[in-house]
């Protein structure tokens, strides 16, 4: 069995994090809390007001980018909150994981970008109340090409966004696991953005090349663009790696990271399949009470705006 030395993972983290923190932290910004444990300050109070757009982003694939973006915005809903979910990835894992069947729609995400159909006639009911969708299909994946030659392709999302934000208190944008045209119109429409980070050996690979996007989204397209959230997925607990991931990312993004952490389980890996979010596959697991403890935790107990 291959051990992996602390050192060895704290000098990778170290490059990664030396890389960022010119571009990724305003000047004279407070020194991060050098603790392994969370933060001691209340990371709810940081939170901004309603309605909220969110975008849940990495470009490396795996790290449960979608199972975060589809389980909190679950758990936000069950909270009372009216969320909706936008799938802005071509694999469409976000609709089918919500119990959207993609033969049976009339209008998707690619319909609203590339056809200027309006978003409100794209959005669809899951089976948990107060939680939407917006779904992907195939059709999405030639949207990359299509969007080149179009007028402000940037911001089509934007555009399409700003029409119904008033009907929702969340909007999750689940961007794909990359940094091309789609990603920038996820990001360019967003406030925040939520990056999942797993728990393990290699999660901090292309995590640079995201941060410094993002800042380009923001010095560019969108300047109230920032990176609020660090989830931290897959956690083992079994595994000393694990903690040390943990202890690392905590270490250099101090309160940015939430204190509670989505564990690896069997149960999360199965609800997808059966197009249910694990608050409705299995009420009572772990990987059930990690999200709705995340939600409190992102939500900061705002009031709902919308009825």
């Amino acid at each position: 069995m291959t051990v992996i030395d602390p050192d060895q993972l704290r000098s990778r983290a170290a490059a990664v994090f030396d890389q960022l923190r010119d571009s990724a932290e305003p000047p004279n910004a407070p020194e991060p809390p050098t603790s392994t444990d969370a933060p001691d300050e209340d990371h709810e109070t940081r939170r901004p007001s309603l309605p909220r757009v969110m975008a849940v982003a990495n470009q490396k694939g795996g790290v449960g980018k979608t199972t975060t973006a589809v389980n909190l915005a679950a758990a936000l809903a069950e909270l009372g909150y009216r969320v909706l979910v936008v799938d802005l990835d071509p694999q469409g894992n976000a609709t089918t994981g919500l119990g959207i069947n993609s033969r049976n729609l009339e209008a998707t995400i690619y319909d609203v970008l590339l056809h200027d159909v309006p978003m409100e006639d794209a959005i669809e009911p899951t089976s948990l109340r107060n939680l939407f969708v917006v779904p992907a299909t195939i059709d999405l994946a030639g949207a990359e090409i299509e969007l080149v030659p179009v007028f402000s392709r940037e911001l089509r999302l934007r555009r399409a966004i700003e029409q119904v934000t008033d009907d929702f208190d969340y909007i999750l944008i689940d961007c794909p696991p990359s940094l091309g045209l789609l990603t920038v119109n996820g990001l360019a429409a967003a406030t925040e953005v939520i990056v999942p980070i797993q728990c393990e050996y290699y999660a901090l690979e292309g995590l640079g090349q995201l941060l410094r996007n993002v800042n380009l989204v923001q010095t560019n397209l969108n300047p109230k663009l920032e990176v609020s959230t660090i989830v931290l997925t897959m956690f083992d607990a079994r595994t000393r790696l694990a903690e040390q991931v943990v202890s690392e990312v905590r270490k250099h993004f101090g309160a940015k990271v939430c204190r509670h952490v989505v564990p690896r389980t069997v149960r999360l890996s199965e609800a997808p399949s059966f197009g249910q979010p694990i608050i409705l596959f299995d009420s009572s697991s772990r990987g059930a009470t990690a999200y709705r403890e995340l939600a409190k935790e992102v939500s900061g107990g705002a009031t709902q705006r919308v009825g």
